[in-house]
């Protein structure tokens, strides 16, 4: 993203400028490249949980489509986890998917690597319903290994699927990714603090959610406020 260009390439430039100081370097190559990116990040997505329960209904005749949207509105996974997932991910006892890799195809080849950062590893609790929804699909599919792969589909195909359901619903179009935004809004939306937040995400610092999300906070520092203001007149009563 343009944003992320922009951080790189103030961080590279600080290498240089050590180099330049302590190390004999002639110059800053950075300041010659001219400046990359963007320091205003794209406004965000997100679907509204009455909005994506519009949507849904319109994978229902397409299994794959179908969960793969559920896993990602309801878990807020990356794309990376949800298509490297297998069965052996999930505990239906607990109502656990573990998220312990992550998958992405480099020159044609599939590739299984560690999710993005340490903290992405992690054990992401199901709704109830999603939970037994995974289960009876995963149950679905004859001759299914322990350590295969449930969804061996691409990001185009999905996009595909998303723009079907946009154009037979009436939504508004956001991005796959945009689900994990509207999952984080949703945990914003039900009371969660960043911290619940940030582990769930797997997000490795906590600061991240907070300049992620800190936009859909200030209502509910308003209400914050509005529950305090009872509390105090109630205990003046």
């Amino acid at each position: 993203s343009p944003t992320y260009l922009k951080t790189v390439q103030a961080q590279l430039s600080c290498l240089f400028n050590h180099a330049v100081r302590f190390y004999e370097l002639p110059s800053n190559p950075v300041h010659k490249a001219g400046a990359l990116g963007s320091e205003d990040s794209e406004e965000m997505l997100f679907w509204t949980k009455e909005e994506y329960l519009q949507f849904i209904p319109t994978m229902a005749n397409k299994p794959y489509s179908y969960y793969a949207f559920e896993l990602l509105y309801w878990c807020g996974i990356r794309m990376g986890e949800l298509r490297a997932l297998t069965a052996e991910d999930f505990d239906f006892e607990k109502n656990i998917v573990s998220i312990t890799k992550s998958y992405q195809k480099i020159k044609g080849r599939d590739v299984i690597t560690k999710p993005k950062t340490k903290k992405s590893t992690r054990k992401v609790y199901m709704p109830e319903q999603v939970a037994r929804e995974m289960e009876d699909f995963i149950s679905s599919i004859y001759g299914l290994q322990p350590d295969e792969r449930l969804f061996p589909i691409s990001k185009s195909y999905l996009h595909h699927e998303m723009d079907r359901g946009v154009k037979a619903c009436g939504v508004k179009r956001i991005r796959i990714h945009d689900l994990r935004h509207s999952h984080a809004s949703l945990l914003v939306e039900l009371g969660f603090q960043p911290l619940a937040i940030a582990e769930r995400l797997g997000h490795e610092k906590i600061e991240t959610t907070l300049n992620t999300y800190s936009h859909l906070y200030p209502n509910k520092q308003a209400e914050l406020a509005d529950r305090l203001e009872l509390e105090n007149e109630e205990d003046e009563l």
